[in-house]
Order: C-alpha cells, then structure tokens, then sequence
C-alpha cells in the first residue's frame, strides 16, 4: 500500500493536473521560472531573517539606553 503524505493531498487539491502529472513522472516545462521563483523565496526569507534580527537588536539597545539613562540619573541624584 502506498503511503499518501500531507504534501500530496495538498498538491492534489490545489491543483489536480499538476498532481498527476507528478505522479506519472511529467517533469513541468517552466523549470527556470520554478527556479528562479523558488530563489526568490529564499532571499525573502532570509530578509525576513535580518529583519527579525534587527528588530530584538533595536530593543536590546532601547532597554541598554533606559537603564543607562535611569544609572545617570541616579547618579547626578546622588551628586555624583
């Protein structure tokens, strides 16, 4: 018996023809825009990286400067 997997059943109802003809072996004949649009996801998803990493950096600095900020203030407080 066949195992039928998740990617299958998705590949299937979104797009039936697509789905068989994988199942017989037809390779599709846009393989360089395929290519190029999977590219495409990867350089979006590794932009989509930087950007997460950026943003918890602005706030680790954000909180750096608050506690430096609070620091300073209770030193000329303290008339130091």
């Amino acid at each position: 018996m066949k195992v039928i997997r998740a990617s299958e059943i998705g590949s299937y109802l979104y797009c039936r023809r697509a789905w068989w003809y994988r199942l017989h072996g037809v390779e599709p004949a846009n393989q360089a825009e395929m290519a190029a649009g999977t590219e495409m996801h990867r350089q979006h998803g590794r932009n989509i990286l930087a950007a997460s990493f950026q943003s918890g950096l602005a706030w680790a600095l954000l909180l750096a400067a608050l506690i430096l900020l609070a620091w300073l203030g209770v030193q000329s407080l303290m008339g130091g």
